[in-house]
């Protein structure tokens, strides 16, 4: 107890003190993040967008954060992009390096990037496509090649992304295109190619012919010098009665070359068809059939499997749907829709919503398939049972039965007023069987207020109706002439005057 009382020397209790505060600032203070993690000055961080666009940049960034998904490079002064540059962004899914200076692409670029989904590289100064530009990128879905310098696609620079939707390679300066490897990238997800705006002089009409539908209705191909033939035109108005969106939406820019002597040649020879008035229909609209179900009904569609060139033993069958859908054996994911082995379509339940052409497809490759037969199916609806009468015949008796229910009330109907018709006033002459006629019979009325008495030196007697009413009678206005009541003309005024109240009073006039 004594030494626990004791003080304590200051000299020795301020080291202490100071150990302790040094302690405490190194437990409190904010440590630094990995450099990995930091956000580089000439760019904008969010949790998962990193935004380095329109910088002027001529290196990519070091040191990018880990959680980066979206990467925005948009108009710099890159030139080239370093093998594993995105190593270390595990979950990058977009990337976006458009409006650069880029010419080609180094072996190992896209390496370590198996998650990105889409990839913008337009307007760049790229000139080629080879085959280890994107192989690389499993998983992408969108590429975006647009105003390049392009002329030559490599027949395998799409090989190994078979989840590919969209290619935009549009105002490059393309001359040719390896439309046979789009066979296999359009069999299941292709839907946009776009190669319209470059230097396409020819095609492959027969190739483009037999692609599935999905990949024609997204094929676009316009604005293109290519040489002007039948088959071309032929197979493009055939697009454009399928209401495919390549034709559809750009009807008046396809032009095609007249003659290979003079470039300048084009027109638009889907506007200005009369030209083509003589070429013959296709072989491949004969192979359309039409089929008509009731709604509610399965349906069996089957082909002539004696069309196709194809061993019978190595081959499988496909159907497309209208709606562009790719169906193989079993079938759909409800199985609403089947594929038997022998190629034929079983359609459960046939509904409204699944009415259209129907392409049957035989491939033993996904790079060598031809096309079967063309079904175009409609689905009815059943009349119902007991209809007797078009809607014409009931409509014309309908107007009918009106017309004489008209006749008969203008000129059958009875008189409403057969009291006055019956009993006639004893001194006047015989009245008409109106209200209106007794009154206008008599003379004209003056212009004197409705309340006025006739004046003495004319000695008229004449009947006015009065619009104020009394009683729900008319009040008729009497000369002062015939003080007395029992007068001749008097009794006739009286007359006149009581009929006119009992027709006005009775009932009212249908006209």
């Amino acid at each position: 107890p004594a030494t626990m009382s004791s003080p304590v020397p200051a000299d020795s209790l301020w080291p202490r003190v100071a150990k302790l505060f040094l302690l405490l600032l190194q437990l409190c203070a904010p440590r630094a993040s990995p450099q990995p993690h930091r956000c580089p000055a000439a760019c904008i961080c969010t949790s998962d967008l990193l935004s380095c666009s329109r910088q002027m940049l001529q290196r990519v960034p070091q040191a990018l954060p880990l959680t980066t998904t979206t990467l925005d490079l948009s108009h710099n002064a890159l030139t080239q992009l370093h093998d594993r540059w995105l190593a270390a962004l595990p979950h990058l899914e977009a990337l976006h390096i458009s409006h650069n200076q880029i010419r080609d692409l180094s072996p190992r670029a896209f390496h370590n990037a198996s998650f990105l989904r889409h990839l913008d590289m337009s307007s760049n100064h790229l000139q080629a496509v080879e085959t280890h530009y994107f192989e690389a990128l499993v998983s992408l879905e969108e590429l975006l090649l647009y105003n390049n310098r392009i002329t030559r696609v490599d027949e395998n620079a799409f090989a190994k992304l078979s989840g590919l939707r969209k290619v935009y390679l549009s105002w490059n300066n393309l001359t040719t295109f390896p439309f046979h490897v789009v066979q296999g990238l359009g069999i299941y997800n292709l839907r946009t190619l776009d190669l319209s705006s470059n230097s396409l002089s020819s095609l492959p009409v027969e190739v483009l012919a037999a692609l599935p539908e999905n990949i024609g209705n997204g094929l676009y191909l316009h604005n293109n010098p290519i040489r002007c033939s039948c088959p071309l035109y032929l197979m493009l108005q055939r697009w454009k009665q399928r209401g495919f969106s390549s034709v559809k939406d750009f009807f008046e820019e396809h032009t095609c070359r007249v003659s290979d002597n003079v470039p300048r040649s084009l027109i638009k020879f889907l506007e200005h068809s009369r030209m083509f008035e003589n070429c013959s229909a296709s072989t491949e609209d004969a192979l359309l059939s039409h089929l008509e179900v009731m709604v509610g009904r399965p349906v069996l569609l089957t082909c002539n499997t004696s069309n196709t060139s194809l061993p019978h033993a190595a081959t499988t069958y496909m159907w497309i749907t209208p709606h562009h859908e790719p169906i193989k054996h079993p079938g759909n994911s409800n199985l609403s829709l089947e594929v038997y082995h022998n190629g034929s379509l079983r359609i459960a339940i046939a509904k409204p919503w699944l009415s259209g052409v129907y392409v049957g497809l035989a491939m033993n490759s996904p790079y060598n398939f031809s096309r079967m037969c063309e079904v175009n199916v409609t689905v009815l609806y059943p009349k119902p049972a007991g209809e007797t009468f078009s809607t014409g015949l009931t409509t014309l008796l309908g107007c009918i039965v009106s017309l004489v229910l008209v006749i008969i009330y203008l000129y059958l109907t009875p008189c409403r007023c057969l009291g006055c018709c019956k009993k006639p006033a004893p001194l006047s002459p015989p009245q008409e069987c109106s209200a209106q006629s007794s009154i206008l019979s008599t003379t004209p009325p003056a212009t004197d207020g409705p309340n006025r008495k006739a004046s003495a030196n004319k000695h008229v007697v004449f009947l006015e109706p009065i619009r104020e009413t009394q009683n729900g009678k008319i009040r008729l206005a009497l000369g002062e002439d015939f003080p007395d009541p029992k007068h001749p003309k008097v009794l006739q005024l009286k007359s006149d005057s009581e009929s006119i109240s009992s027709v006005f009073s009775d009932t009212p006039i249908v006209s």
